[in-house]
């Protein structure tokens, strides 16, 4: 399942950064995690290894991801490299400027497990996974600008 969700911020990329790369400033807006660590000592940049859970589909969804893109405040991107409840794990998070500040937009691409059940069962949850991604940009903006 792919989705692709962007929302306009009235901030810079610096000021959107922090929010995107800090675990303590992703827990403020990203309301699904219930944890997030680094699991490595490197803390910036391609890498960097981290552990979250979130809540998803009813399950608690655990998964270790490392850092594949760093372009200081313009992108981001990670990959899972192990989990549960899910069979892949991808995002990525882009800060373009626009004259009214920034436009913030996340890629997420998400293999179920289960072959053609998976991908069945991922159309179903399609509508469900934007509404979910649009109220954390949602609650992203808020967080950034107040």
């Amino acid at each position: 399942m792919k989705l692709q969700r962007s929302i306009e911020i009235k901030a810079s990329g610096e000021e959107i950064w922090p929010f995107l790369v800090e675990p303590e400033k992703i827990m403020k807006w990203c309301t699904p995690i219930k944890v997030i660590r680094y699991s490595s000592q490197q803390q910036i940049g391609i890498g960097t290894t981290f552990y979250f859970e979130e809540n998803a589909v009813g399950q608690l969804m655990r998964i270790q991801c490392v850092v594949t893109e760093w372009i200081l405040n313009r992108s981001v991107a990670f990959t899972m490299t192990s989990g549960n409840v899910v069979k892949s794990y991808n995002q990525r998070y882009t800060i373009e400027h626009i004259p009214s500040g920034s436009l913030l937009t996340c890629f997420e691409e998400v293999t179920l497990p289960f072959g053609i059940l998976g991908k069945f069962a991922g159309l179903f949850r399609r509508f469900t996974s934007n509404r979910l991604l649009d109220g954390m940009l949602l609650n992203l903006k808020i967080t950034v600008e107040s």
